[in-house]
């Protein structure tokens, strides 16, 4: 069986529409929505997940880019039953949504990593995330230290999430089919267990620097922000590179680094 197509979809929109109703139970599975339970889709398209969102939790919010798609939507499902955003999701503000947020998404491949950043922000108001992205994303999401994915995206989520790949999706299951591999991740907020970080600006600077040219050693690639003794003092040695420290590591290098006097 398969999900009615109606819509031509939109390059400039990154629209891949899932349609193997296979793959939505599994995702909707993966969710679990229960009733009462604050949901919101990100792109919801043509419906696939929507329609078993709001089956389990009763009501959920979404939002959509596309103002066709929108209309589409607004004719299937009333508003108490779908509370419908016409917006960009990288400029919505999601803390307007409520508390204990449950994210769910089919994310476009081309704004997969800002969203993902955009969503971080609003991690202290959500309860979990479950976003289908391209398998390539997603390695690098749940990374670890040493390995070839391993990078500022896997730090910069490491830092607020535990982050699970849950299962591939092939291309197959969409129209029109990508030319890559999807996959479903669970992202979950690691409330008191979260690194504290002193200064989030400079952190994200120390991280972004460190994996800027990945062959540089830290010495190097950290020369605009730390000298050696400022990394040894972190316990860091210069000679190594980004991709082979911790994320605790980047985090008590940031705040080595913050805590130093103004003008060292």
């Amino acid at each position: 069986m398969r999900v009615m197509q109606a819509h031509t979809p939109r390059k400039r929109f990154g629209q891949n529409f899932l349609v193997d109703t296979h793959y939505v139970g599994r995702i909707v599975a993966a969710v679990d929505p229960r009733p009462g339970d604050n949901v919101v889709e990100i792109g919801p398209g043509l419906a696939a997940l929507t329609a078993r969102l709001v089956a389990g939790a009763g009501r959920i919010a979404a939002v959509e880019i596309d103002r066709d798609l929108a209309a589409g939507l607004r004719e299937r499902f009333p508003p108490d039953v779908l509370a419908l955003h016409v917006a960009d999701a990288l400029a919505f503000d999601f803390g307007t949504l409520g508390p204990d947020l449950r994210v769910v998404g089919n994310l476009p491949y081309n704004i997969s990593s800002p969203l993902l950043f955009h969503l971080a922000d609003h991690a202290d108001a959500v309860r979990d995330i479950h976003v289908m992205l391209q398998r390539e994303v997603v390695a690098r999401m749940t990374a670890e230290p040493g390995t070839k994915d391993y990078g500022r995206l896997s730090v910069m989520l490491q830092t607020r999430f535990s982050v699970v790949r849950l299962f591939t999706v092939p291309a197959g299951a969409f129209r029109p089919a990508p030319k890559v591999e999807s996959a479903v991740a669970r992202l979950v907020p690691l409330g008191p267990a979260r690194p504290r970080i002193d200064d989030a600006a400079l952190f994200a600077r120390v991280v972004a620097a460190a994996f800027g040219q990945r062959r540089k050693t830290l010495r190097n690639a950290l020369s605009g922000l730390a000298d050696a003794p400022a990394l040894a003092a972190a316990g860091v040695d210069p000679s190594a590179r980004g991709e082979t420290l911790s994320v605790p590591t980047f985090v008590r290098l940031a705040n080595t680094l913050a805590a130093r006097p103004r003008g060292d």
